[in-house]
């Protein structure tokens, strides 16, 4: 079976060659159910979890019996911060709690193999030969993308080095800009087209290593 390749475009949409992708990456077939269970660990670790509730015990007042146990013909009350009292404690109420799961690596990487060989199999993989703006220009990137002719979400991925193209791009509403150390199921997921540049591309140890930080950010 041939390895995936991909045209690789100039900036202006004219053709700039073409680059084979790594088949590891890809070129597999998806896993539906990892991806659904890392992406759902993933989404449950950027939950902040401080939701609070009082309880009874501590709700302020309420300490003593607002009235005596018999003879009044109401009934009988401990006290006016009891949960069935308006101003009263929360009964099951949430707690502060870490929402994060735990995900092994095997199947991070397996989810990211599968996100990103299922946006190649539709055909939303996007290659360019690389972004030359001497300084950031939003209008530069819009016109670039009307020129690739991308429309939709978007999911830039870029390298930490070319923050020109991250700085022009990431006013755009509908794009996301990513390094390509940070790759992730989610956001592929997430987003309708992949960009990168050749240097972005990622091949097995570039995904290996984001694998190892999202790992690390689901802790």
């Amino acid at each position: 079976m041939p390895s995936p390749t991909v045209a690789v475009k100039t900036p202006s949409g004219s053709d700039a060659g073409s680059v084979e992708l790594d088949d590891g990456l890809f070129g597999i077939e998806p896993n539906i159910d990892v991806l659904h269970q890392v992406v759902t660990a993933q989404l449950a670790a950027r939950r902040a979890g401080t939701h609070s509730t009082k309880t009874r015990a501590e709700v302020r007042g309420g300490g003593g019996k607002p009235w005596k146990q018999k003879g009044t013909g109401r009934a009988r009350v401990g006290s006016i911060r009891s949960p069935i009292w308006v101003g009263g404690g929360i009964a099951h109420g949430p707690r502060p709690r870490n929402y994060a799961q735990r995900t092994n690596k095997k199947m991070i990487k397996l989810a990211l193999r599968s996100a990103l060989s299922d946006r190649y199999a539709e055909g939303h993989v996007v290659v360019v030969d690389e972004w030359s703006f001497p300084e950031p220009s939003t209008k530069a990137a819009k016109a670039a993308l009307a020129a690739l002719g991308i429309e939709g979400k978007i999911l830039l991925v870029v390298t930490r080095e070319d923050w020109t193209a991250a700085a022009s791009f990431r006013n755009l509403p509908n794009v996301y800009v990513l390094a390509s150390d940070q790759l992730n199921a989610y956001d592929i997921l997430a987003n309708d087209y992949l960009l990168f540049t050749r240097a972005s591309l990622p091949y097995g140890p570039v995904a290996d290593a984001a694998a190892t930080a999202e790992e690390g950010d689901e802790r």
